[in-house]
């Protein structure tokens, strides 16, 4: 039955999910049970959910440790390897990093114990993810470096395009676009080597993002819509709403907004079907865009403050800053001044709070206007100097960001001269391996050749002998047969003894 709901492609992800709830309650074997558990939580996409099924696998995995079976023992701690390991990913999702890293290293030695290459390459790949968030670069290098090593090792194509794309978004993060489209484009070709139509839809949107980096918005609208085709045939919603979201983002930069509110409002329909609420409230915020774009005051309002509400309930402060930034520009739009420098000032307390420069400058600038259109020069050009002083930070920060991503490229380089190194070893010894495998079998075989040449010799002579024997005997039983017939002539024509004696006896 458990074969049966994973194998079987037309049964959708709640009735894969519901069949894996019905075979748990009826599981009577621990390690059945265990299976199943893992199986929810590499199925069920809510975060709220799936940890629950990792906790009572934790719990089943540290009991299974204790049977007297050595093979239950071993199968125990693979299971918990992957158990601690998804512990992981939980805790990097709540944003506990260091967390996230004390499981890894759990799960990262144990498999080191089993030899479990595959398992070590997946701990490498999500440290590695966890020390980019953090922004130590060369950690984050150190780790993707050592993971994708290890995929090209045992040949594991998923993984290995997997790091490649990882390695893409470190350097699309730090601008350096040129390496990051090297990457996804590598990671792409796997993909389609594999014929893997998820993973082919995620690097052309990684790739689109690339080139609606570097404006080149038709490039950039050719891959999502490559993406978007790919994902609806994949029926991948998150996926679809994504691709929806950055094609409207395209054409409201075009100018064309009946085009971006159309692919914005199909892109709204999937979030709130998933109920992707950070998802619908970046969405609100877009569409709340276009009707400003279009004067429709009323209707951005009302987007606006859906999205505000979003962002409070999730405790966004980043989201709730950026929407009073918004409000406030409307407001200031309207003339409505007081409700303009209510939300710019709520928005600059935040920005203040989170300490994101390019936030803080911008409202730096709206209140500096506002105060001008309310005759506060004194107020105007103080936050004017603000502005200027976090423009010029946010300047620094590109600098900083510029000198991260040369000493990025000097480590990715550093780091992939050794992988070359490794693999020209590996390459040479393989070749050498090989070499000496057609030696073996050329030696085998000529030695068959040989003894085949041979064996036909023999069989020729023997049969030359045999045949020689052959005459020989009939020579001989003929010679015997004269010597008979002549020897029964004799006889025939001489009298016998006692003849003689009666006839010739005086």
């Amino acid at each position: 039955m458990l074969c049966y709901c994973l194998l079987v492609p037309d049964v959708s992800f709640s009735q894969k999910i519901d069949s894996l709830l019905h075979i748990l309650k009826i599981a009577n074997e621990d390690t059945s049970k265990l299976n199943i558990l893992f199986q929810l939580t590499e199925t069920i996409n809510d975060d709220n959910i799936w940890p629950q099924y990792n906790e009572q696998a934790l719990i089943l995995c540290e009991k299974l440790l204790q049977s007297p079976d050595m093979k239950v023992r071993v199968k125990a701690q693979k299971s918990l390897a992957n158990v601690l390991n998804n512990c992981g990913v939980m805790c990097r999702n709540q944003g506990k990093d260091l967390k996230a890293l004390e499981y890894y290293d759990k799960s990262l030695k144990i498999y080191e114990d089993l030899d479990n290459k595959k398992g070590v390459a997946n701990c490498y790949n999500n440290k590695g993810a966890v020390y980019n968030n953090q922004g130590d670069i060369n950690r984050a290098i150190d780790y993707y470096t050592k993971s994708l090593m290890l995929y090209r090792e045992i040949g594991y194509k998923i993984g290995e395009a997997t790091l490649l794309n990882n390695i893409g978004s470190t350097y699309s993060n730090q601008g350096n676009m040129v390496k990051a489209l090297d990457y996804y484009s590598k990671s792409l070709k796997i993909k389609e080597e594999m014929q893997d139509k998820v993973g082919i839809a995620t690097a052309l949107l990684n790739i689109g993002f690339v080139y609606e980096s570097q404006r080149d918005i038709n490039a950039a609208l050719n891959y999502y819509t490559k993406s978007l085709k790919l994902q609806q045939e994949v029926n991948d919603k998150n996926g679809m709403a994504a691709c929806l979201n950055n094609i409207g983002v395209l054409y409201k930069n075009k100018g064309d907004n009946v085009k971006a509110l159309n692919y914005f409002e199909k892109g709204l329909i999937i979030n709130e079907a998933l109920g992707d609420k950070q998802g619908i409230a970046r969405l609100y915020v877009n569409i709340g865009g276009i009707y400003k774009n279009n004067n429709d005051i009323p209707k951005a309002m009302d987007y606006y403050n859906k999205s505000l509400k979003i962002h409070k309930e999730l405790g966004d402060k980043q989201g709730n800053a950026f929407v009073f930034l918004n409000l406030s520009n409307l407001y200031l739009k309207q003339k409505n001044y007081t409700l303009a420098h209510a939300y710019s000032d709520s928005s600059l307390n935040l920005a203040k709070g989170l300490g994101f420069p390019e936030i803080r400058h911008r409202v730096e600038r709206l209140i500096s206007k506002i105060d001008s259109a309310t005759g506060n020069f004194k107020n105007a050009f103080e936050h004017y100097k603000q502005f200027i002083i976090y423009k010029d930070s946010i300047g620094n920060q590109e600098n900083r960001k510029a000198s991260i991503k040369n000493q990025l490229n000097y480590e990715f380089e550093k780091k992939e001269a050794v992988i070359k190194e490794q693999q020209e070893k590996e390459r040479a010894v393989a070749e050498e391996k090989n070499r000496f495998q057609k030696i073996v079998i050329w030696s085998v075989i000529t030695g068959l050749l040989l003894v085949v040449l041979f064996a036909i010799f023999v069989f020729r002579s023997l049969k030359t002998v045999r045949k020689q024997k052959l005459i020989i005997e009939e020579k001989q039983k003929e010679i015997l047969d004269s010597i008979h017939y002549a020897k029964r002539i004799q006889t025939s024509l001489l009298p016998t003894e006692k003849y003689i004696e009666r006839h010739l006896k005086p």
